[in-house]
């Protein structure tokens, strides 16, 4: 179970940076245009803060205080600190799953995150999906509003 989740979690925030690494002009990484609401960049910064919260405070003790409103009103952040961003919370999620328990990931998710009871591994695949969600729609910004 961690080895797997490990890869994917490494894999995809790989891939997040190489999609901010792969934009022509920095700032459209915070452009916003009619019927795109969210920045690449605020995207990115939603992820960094999902991710701590749910796996750095709730599984490896981080002490992580989450501002879900400041990820999505902060702006233009530069690359580079968003690239180091995404390497220290690959790192905290590396740290947390080794540590954590394998035995636990049957355990109850502390929360109700998704407002239904679940364990440590059916949460753990679904912040996979959010951070693959997210990905996608960081790829088509770039794509879209990056000319």
């Amino acid at each position: 179970m961690k080895s797997s989740l490990l890869y994917f979690f490494d894999r995809d925030l790989q891939k997040v940076k190489h999609e901010l690494t792969c934009y022509k002009k920095e700032g459209n990484i915070w452009r916003v245009v009619p019927d795109v609401n969210n920045s690449a960049g605020n995207l990115t910064l939603h992820l960094i803060g999902n991710l701590n919260h749910y796996i750095g405070k709730n599984m490896g003790d981080t002490g992580y205080v989450r501002d879900r409103d400041k990820e999505f009103s902060t702006t233009f952040v530069p690359r580079e600190d968003l690239l180091l961003m995404l390497d220290e919370t690959n790192h905290m999620i590396t740290d947390s799953i080794l540590q954590f328990p394998e035995d636990w990931f049957s355990r109850t998710y502390p929360g109700g995150a998704l407002k239904e009871p679940m364990t440590y591994e059916y949460y753990m695949f679904h912040l996979v999906s959010h951070l693959n969600y997210h990905l996608g729609q960081i790829n088509y910004h770039r794509r879209l509003l990056d000319q």
